[in-house]
């Protein structure tokens, strides 16, 4: 009863100050107190509700190009995997998931992709302006990896509001254990920085259960965080594909990845944070908990579905086979189910000052 009490106390202690120590990161992931871990996602669920009430917002998801110029050791459209089937999306192919999704209910369209060098600069601020062209009360958001600042500043320029860019790890030694070693931490926070100063609503994030990872590097992350104040940060389980150096370890577990998506709630009440599908693989009710635990966000897939499963970036990624319009009410329905709502709205960052 005394731990228990204890946990309490630390978890009320980090809702109320926005503090996390070393040693309460420890108690927090390594507690096998049930009541205490309850308590963290209902504490973490409060505040999501106090800033966002019952909403959840829907991002459209456009994954456009599996190329990618980069080997990372936990990616399945790493460079070096010739099992790979590569495809990239036309501009008109984009322009119709576009269309699609806006008569879905989608005003916020995701376009992911590799580091794929055949789009230049000019290629993505064309996609970019047309579809603000055609849809002015949607925002767009770019996924597309490490760019120099002139290109994230075009981007900008050209309508693009919202950049998601994971730092995997804020800790120098594990990112060399997830990259080749061409890749730099350095640069990849200087990205993160640059986008922020441009002003982008910036998102940064990590895998649960990386090889290599633990309390250690997971606190520098969570402080990475704070000292950065993204707008949006995305966290999910690592799962292994079968074609990269890791593809026989272990994947990050539900539990963990629930645990840190409430502790950063606490620490960054504000955050959009997405209840990913990597989520809903590991479990098949992940992305209602990954709410609970103090998500606010969910991004239905609008790929084309004969392209979706190309873009795997780890085995056994669901939704797969879906049409944009079965993953948009099932989404619905999925929220509806545990008291949540999914409304229609770009879904922007409310900022505390």
């Amino acid at each position: 009863m005394v731990y228990q009490e204890l946990m309490i106390e630390i978890i009320n202690r980090i809702k109320e100050t926005g503090m996390l120590s070393l040693q309460d990161l420890h108690q927090l992931l390594e507690t096998e107190s049930t009541h205490a871990i309850e308590y963290l996602h209902q504490q973490a669920r409060a505040v999501a509700d106090a800033v966002y009430g019952k909403r959840i917002f829907i991002r459209g998801l456009i994954e456009f190009t599996n190329y990618c110029k980069n080997d990372c050791y936990y990616c399945g459209i790493r460079c070096s995997n010739s099992h790979a089937q590569r495809y990239r999306l036309t501009k008109e192919e984009i322009l119709s998931c576009c269309q699609n999704g806006y008569d879905l209910g989608f005003r916020t369209f995701v376009l992911q992709g590799g580091e794929d060098p055949f789009l230049t600069d000019e290629k993505i601020c064309d996609i970019v302006s047309t579809i603000k062209e055609a849809y002015p009360d949607c925002a767009v958001t770019l996924s597309l990896g490490e760019k120099e600042k002139e290109s994230y500043e075009a981007y900008f320029k050209a309508g693009a509001e919202r950049y998601l860019l994971r730092h995997e790890t804020a800790n120098e030694e594990h990112y060399g254990k997830l990259h080749p070693g061409k890749m730099s931490l350095q640069n990849r926070k200087q990205c993160l920085r640059d986008l922020k100063e441009i002003g982008y609503q910036t998102g940064c994030g990590f895998m649960v259960g990386s090889p290599g990872q633990t309390v250690e590097t997971l606190y520098e992350d969570l402080m990475f965080i704070k000292d950065l104040q993204p707008e949006m940060v995305g966290i999910g389980p690592f799962i292994p594909h079968k074609d990269t150096p890791f593809g026989s370890r272990k994947p990050g577990t539900l539990d963990q990845t629930l645990r840190l998506l409430s502790i950063i709630r606490l620490l960054h009440p504000h955050v959009l944070l997405p209840a990913t599908t990597a989520l809903g693989t590991i479990h098949p009710k992940g992305r209602e908990l990954g709410i609970l635990a103090g998500a606010n966000v969910v991004m239905p897939n609008l790929s084309p579905v004969d392209v979706r499963e190309k873009y795997a970036l780890y085995d056994n990624k669901i939704c797969t086979g879906d049409e944009a319009a079965e993953c948009r009410f099932c989404m619905e329905k999925r929220m509806e189910g545990i008291g949540y709502q999914v409304v229609v709205d770009r879904g922007d960052y409310i900022n505390d000052n």
